[in-house]
């Protein structure tokens, strides 16, 4: 890597936005205030259609790098802009990865030019701000869905019944962001599939989130081996049923 760059802070984009809630008012579930919940609550995507990628080091492998290709971009109701990965059962932030071997997030990394960057681009910013100004719900509920972007990066879903003796993988179609900052993965539903090619927003998909057998994300690399029965592949899923 030759270059380290700053892309520049946030303004902020949440004018429009309802006041936050006291800070002296905490959630039950998560211990924190819900302002800061509030906050950090995402309330526009963007997909990342250059193939910037996450770069993140755990404890095991000291010296190396590892890189995950970004997903998208999200902008916060405090006007931040984050990259977004599929990391283990959910999308988060790159910075909030929690790795099992104490990953870290160690940035944003441009590999087109080798760059490796801290801050979401500008024009990631600049879109997802302009976005949010010209788009404004009415939402009903916190399930409603605002917005739906289509999986550019392969990920995959493990679905699994037994404790990982048997598992299913179902290619992930979409992304739904939900009026509460939610987003769920989109899988088919074979049975209700009528035609091809299946595109996000069709009566066919579902959210992980309402299936008991789901496991964890994928990247399509580490599908690929799993299903050509790649001896490390089956290992970490066994791993991954043990515990």
């Amino acid at each position: 890597m030759s270059k380290i760059i700053d892309s520049g802070s946030t303004s902020n984009g949440s004018s429009k936005s309802k006041s936050p809630p006291l800070d002296n008012v905490i959630d039950i579930f998560t211990r924190k205030p819900l302002s800061e919940n509030y906050n950090n609550k995402l309330i526009r995507l963007s997909p990342e259609l250059d193939g910037l990628e996450m770069l993140y080091s755990n404890s095991e492998h000291p010296d190396k790098l590892f890189s995950v290709k970004i997903l998208a971009w999200g902008l916060r109701a405090s006007g931040e802009v984050v990259g977004l990965v599929p990391w283990l059962s959910e999308l988060i932030p790159c910075d909030e990865i929690n790795d099992p071997l104490n990953g870290q997030w160690q940035g944003y990394y441009d590999e087109g030019v080798d760059e490796l960057f801290y801050s979401a681009p500008l024009h990631k910013i600049v879109e997802l701000e302009t976005a949010a100004d010209y788009y404004e719900y009415q939402c009903d509920s916190d399930r409603e869905i605002i917005q739906e972007i289509p999986d550019t990066i392969g990920t995959h879903a493990v679905l699994s019944a037994d404790k990982f003796k048997s598992i299913t993988l179902k290619e992930v179609v979409s992304w739904r962001l939900h009026q509460d900052g939610t987003i769920s993965g989109m899988l088919i539903d074979d049975s209700k599939m009528f035609s091809t090619p299946v595109l996000p927003g069709d009566d066919c998909l579902f959210e992980t989130d309402e299936c008991e057998d789901f496991r964890y994300y994928f990247q399509h690399h580490i599908a690929n081996k799993i299903k050509s029965n790649d001896p490390e592949a089956l290992a970490a899923i066994s791993m991954l049923g043990e515990s």
